[in-house]
């Protein structure tokens, strides 16, 4: 049996004030989130979310309800993944508030879904990135927003966005 390679950052308190990238995927990479994938649908822009996409839609956010010291900066919702920027906040003495670990917060934010569903369509795990300064925070930005574009290029002309 093949151990999987440990993706979190050791001794890293996913608490902490800051921002986090995040990235989280459907079993399978199945395409259950977008409407008509697989067609020609011209732009990106132009594809409606499925049943499930609206759902995913509503739990990102919804977050900030759920943890008021954690705001959704920005996301996007792809056919078989999300992809999330969080940010902590702190108090106005700068100190963190009370809050969650990421982990606790994509799994709320999971289960929402999977209970909607009456099944889970996530993979067991997430990827995340923490955020180290305000060009790293940018770029982020930068591929959440170019990811839909990216995405549509490699699977519906085959040729490389970059």
């Amino acid at each position: 049996m093949e151990t999987r390679k440990e993706i979190r950052l050791k001794d890293f308190d996913y608490g902490s004030t800051g921002a986090y990238f995040i990235t989280v995927c459907t079993k399978g990479r199945e395409n259950i989130f977008w409407e008509d994938v697989g067609t020609t649908i011209g732009r990106p822009s132009d594809v409606n979310l499925s049943h499930y996409g609206k759902m995913v839609d509503d739990a990102i956010n919804n977050i900030s309800n759920i943890y008021p010291s954690v705001t959704v900066d920005h996301y996007v919702i792809m056919p078989d993944h999300i992809h999330l920027l969080l940010s902590i906040l702190h108090d106005d003495d700068g100190r963190p508030m009370v809050v969650p670990t990421i982990d606790r917060i994509i799994k709320q934010m999971k289960g929402y879904v999977s209970k909607q569903i009456g099944c889970s369509i996530w993979q067991g795990w997430f990827f995340d990135h923490i955020i180290r300064n305000r060009d790293d925070y940018n770029e982020h930005v930068k591929y959440i927003h170019e990811n839909p574009m990216r995405w549509y290029y490699k699977h519906m002309t085959h040729e490389k966005f970059e």
